[in-house]
């Protein structure tokens, strides 16, 4: 393992200014520039050497350099053309690829359907939630996800049933892994601070049921009306025997089930 310290405040700013570039808002770019929050992802995130890492919205290249200073061979997405330069400065002799694409359509079934992966990042804001689920649901070889997002996605997705949090998202770390809050983000870390706080959620992969896709499309329907009792939203799927099959109360709402609920949901009408 090399010796690569975070960045910090002051040397994320000579770098922008040098290359000339600013955080651009609308790409929901908010640089991490505190090297402890840096140290303490690559801690939970637990590198060992030799381990693939995919990172989503490098940034300035804090967190990337990081990993792969902790002996990873590093997969990096960013989709801001404009910091081509610094990257490619930043990451000099170091195992990192720079894929300058976006994310958001990325071939996660195709890249990432085997091997071990992690995937590690401080994720853009404005795209942050989407691109999680999409790699949750559609890359298996991403065995565990240690990401930054803003603190209310990070409640959501580690919410238990009947929580005001609690929803689809919930339902969908649960189908594909075991989800915790590792800890809470000062808006103070970042260049700009955003208005909200942050939090990094940790993601271990399980082996899914082989009925969760039924289990999600249930899912999905019901709380597209999430007030509404279940008898009403998955009538024309479920009828009353098979909840009570299922044992589950036709009365209930979606944001009473937990995924275990749909999934015996899903295998009573299978």
């Amino acid at each position: 393992m090399s010796d690569v310290r975070p960045q910090g405040r002051n040397e994320i700013k000579q770098l922008l200014a040098d290359h000339g570039l600013r955080p651009q808002r609308r790409l929901g770019q908010h640089f991490l520039a505190d090297p402890n929050v840096v140290d303490r992802i690559v801690a939970e995130a637990r590198i060992e050497p030799g381990d693939k890492v995919l990172e989503i919205g490098p940034g300035t290249g804090t967190l990337t350099r990081a990993l792969a200073g902790a002996g990873a061979s590093v997969v990096a997405y960013e989709v801001d053309r404009t910091m081509v330069s610094l990257l490619e400065e930043v990451v000099t002799g170091l195992d990192v690829e720079l894929r300058f694409e976006d994310a958001l359509v990325a071939d996660w079934a195709g890249e990432f359907a085997s091997g071990r992966w992690k995937m590690v990042a401080n994720l853009p804001y404005n795209v942050g939630t989407p691109i999680l689920l999409e790699a949750v649901r559609s890359a298996p070889a991403i065995k565990r996800f240690v990401v930054m997002v803003q603190r209310e996605v990070g409640l959501r997705l580690v919410a238990e049933p009947g929580s005001k949090q609690y929803g689809l998202p919930s339902i969908v770390a649960r189908f594909h892994t075991e989800p915790r809050l590792a800890f809470r983000v000062s808006p103070n870390v970042f260049m700009p601070p955003p208005e909200v706080e942050s939090a990094v959620v940790v993601l271990d992969r399980i082996q899914p049921h082989p009925l969760t896709e039924e289990a999600g499309r249930l899912a999905s329907v019901a709380f597209q009306q999430r007030r509404k009792m279940l008898r009403g939203t998955l009538a024309d799927r479920v009828d009353h025997a098979d909840f009570l099959a299922a044992e589950i109360s036709p009365s209930a709402r979606p944001e009473e089930l937990s995924a275990a609920d749909f999934l015996r949901l899903a295998e009573v009408i299978s």
